[in-house]
């Protein structure tokens, strides 16, 4: 695992070396976002810093061959821009709202995304399944909850030795508001990483966890608790 700030100018580069299937995937999003109003940016460039260069911004965080779960998948931000420039990571996309699985899957199959599992369902409750809790090397999410609500969805799905990675505005606050949930949850020595994106796309941060014990089983609570009763 990589933590430094991203290095823009070499992700764009990766981006570059597979335009032809990020092109496909843009042309993929505005044909689904009349249907699905799955994201407000849809301009190229707004859409190249914004969703891809922010997407893959993080891709320090996984190792190579990494096993990796996002957590409220949406329009496939960062998962699918991070599939693209890392073939060898194996994603399961976990999002609740069928619509937005539909689109997952068709960029899945018209991209030829392999080892890409998507999965409609509730993560507070795929997070009790034992075939899915503690299993994966990162959890992931963007724009999903905040700090604490987020990481009582992701790090039940994180094995020990693992990583939970949020990707956030430039709200730093959140990490130290959410330290004692990721504690109760599992986890130690989290940091955040600022950055800028280039041309004055605005700022944002990595927010970062490793897991050290189990997650206590009773978590998440599910029911909508995670929400309504943050962990503070």
């Amino acid at each position: 695992m990589r933590i430094s700030s991203p290095d823009f100018d070499a992700l764009a580069a990766k981006i570059d070396e597979k335009k032809e299937y990020f092109e496909a995937y843009y042309e993929l999003l505005l044909t689904y976002n009349e249907r699905f109003n799955l994201t407000s940016v849809t301009e190229r460039e707004e859409v190249f810093h914004k969703h891809f260069l922010d997407s893959v911004a993080g891709e320090g965080f996984f190792e190579e061959n990494a096993v990796c779960a996002e957590v409220g998948s949406g329009a496939g931000f960062p998962s699918i821009p991070l599939k693209l420039i890392r073939e060898d990571l194996t994603m399961v996309l976990i999002e609740s709202t069928g619509k937005k699985c539909e689109f997952l899957r068709a960029a899945v199959r018209e991209l030829g995304l392999r080892n890409v599992t998507v999965m409609n369902a509730r993560a507070e409750v795929l997070a009790k399944d034992a075939a899915f809790r503690e299993k994966f090397d990162v959890c992931f999410a963007r724009a999903v909850a905040r700090m604490n609500v987020l990481a009582e969805y992701c790090m039940p799905f994180v094995r020990i030795g693992g990583t939970f990675l949020a990707y956030k505005s430039d709200r730093e606050e959140e990490q130290r508001e959410a330290r004692p949930a990721m504690t109760l949850f599992g986890g130690s020595n989290s940091g955040v990483i600022r950055y800028e994106l280039p041309d004055n796309f605005g700022g944002r941060t990595l927010m970062f966890c490793q897991k050290i014990r189990p997650t206590p089983p009773k978590f998440p609570r599910g029911q909508g608790m995670e929400r309504r009763s943050p962990i503070v």
